[in-house]
């Protein structure tokens, strides 16, 4: 068929779901498209949330990502997709629309992972929507709070730091070693800790969640089984977990997310990539050459590469574009700047070139096997490109080997 003209939907009005509307028409294509997304609003920019969001006054419209009427897409807002039929071809949401497609764009994202236990009715919050971001800065308003913050991921990182400096007193309690240990490494992390220490929040280590104690509202929360601890509001920053329910009966394969190939297509129960279907975003989940198991990012610049690859896909199913992407993300927290490039995760080996506390500098770089992976650094932003360009130039020749 003529991909210009066949009708492509895309569901998910994230960050993926967006760039790839926008590669789409890049690329040429004139067809409809019908953007779906399960939130009230447009697309708008996430990392915000864990940060200035919460100690601004901004609306919604201050993280819009983009003016859409340009772009001539129908939209479906505050729907969400219940189940795909691949033989059909068709979309099913909850308000009882059947979407039927030619090519099909999966960029669901993911969502908070859930506390599976009973919890308070008040106080509780995780920050993965602008309708989270915006209740826990709504209950942050006000006296000076003991804040639990529960997560030493990014997100948990990121929120604590924000909030101490809103004022309220705050412990982070963490399943590893220090803030970002496995993100990141020993010294990063240990870097990390030294700044939130200096913040003045107390950490715990080697601490999991089991239980919320309050009726109305959150009183105190119980860490492994025993220790029990005061807390006026929780900030549950547990992981994500990829949206792929919808998906259950759709005969796409799904191991932690969607299972996508190298060139971003859907890969079936049976191993073989869906040539109309393919995937964008922090739902998927991908090979790569630097690791040998399939990989999940949730990264904002991952989320804009793999849409541009699923895109040029689509439009080209018998010469599908490659996603081989120099992973890269940032974080900021107490005023450093975190920029790191590649797979520091999957390392081996990492070599600390500079860790200073008192200048709040930091640069790692990463190895597997004798191979560079991954850097990290903090307030050094100069010295990343360099680590860019050798990971990019060692994916080259891989594929080229």
């Amino acid at each position: 068929m003529n991909t210009q003209a066949m009708r492509v939907v895309v569901v998910g009005a994230s960050l993926a779901g967006l760039n790839t509307v926008r590669a789409l028409r890049d690329e040429g294509h004139t067809g409809p498209i019908t953007l779906v997304g399960e939130e009230p609003y447009g697309p708008y920019d996430r990392p915000p949330l864990s940060k200035e969001f919460l100690t601004s006054d901004a609306g919604h419209e201050s993280l819009s990502l983009a003016d859409t009427s340009a772009l001539g897409l129908t939209e479906l807002y505050g729907r969400r997709a219940l189940h795909l039929e691949p033989r059909e071809r068709t979309v099913h949401l909850d308000d009882g629309h059947v979407v039927p497609y030619d090519g099909l764009v999966i960029a669901t994202g993911a969502g908070a992972r859930s506390w599976p236990a009973p919890r308070p009715a008040a106080g509780v919050h995780t920050i993965r929507t602008l309708d989270d971001a915006t209740a826990l800065r709504h209950d942050l308003r006000g006296a000076r709070r003991r804040i639990l913050v529960v997560g030493g991921g990014f997100i948990g990182s990121e929120a604590a730091a924000t909030v101490r400096e809103l004022g309220h007193d705050v412990l982070l309690a963490h399943q590893g070693p220090a803030p970002l240990h496995r993100p990141m490494g020993e010294d990063a992390a240990f870097f990390v800790a030294e700044l939130h220490r200096a913040a003045g929040v107390s950490l715990l280590s080697f601490a999991t969640l089991t239980a919320l104690h309050g009726q109305q509202r959150v009183t105190s929360v119980t860490l492994n089984d025993t220790h029990r601890v005061g807390a006026d509001t929780a900030v549950l920053a547990l992981g994500a977990t990829p949206c792929t329910e919808w998906l259950t009966h759709s005969g796409l394969q799904l191991d932690r997310g969607l299972v996508t190939d190298a060139h971003a297509r859907a890969v079936g129960a049976d191993g073989r990539p869906h040539h109309r279907v393919v995937g964008a975003g922090d739902v998927t989940r991908f090979p790569h050459p630097h690791t040998a198991r399939l990989l999940s990012l949730g990264h904002w610049s991952h989320a804009v590469e793999q849409a541009r690859t699923a895109a040029r896909t689509l439009l080209n199913p018998y010469a599908p574009a490659v996603y081989r992407p120099v992973a890269s993300f940032w974080s900021s927290q107490y005023g450093v700047r975190f920029r790191a490039v590649g797979l520091p995760m999957e390392a081996d080996r990492a070599r600390t070139l500079e860790l200073d506390l008192e200048r709040r500098r930091l640069e790692v770089a990463y190895y597997r096997d004798g191979r560079l992976v991954g850097a990290v650094t903090a307030n050094r932003a100069g010295r990343i490109a360099q680590y860019r360009e050798q990971l990019a130039d060692d994916l080259t020749a891989m594929a080229s080997a």
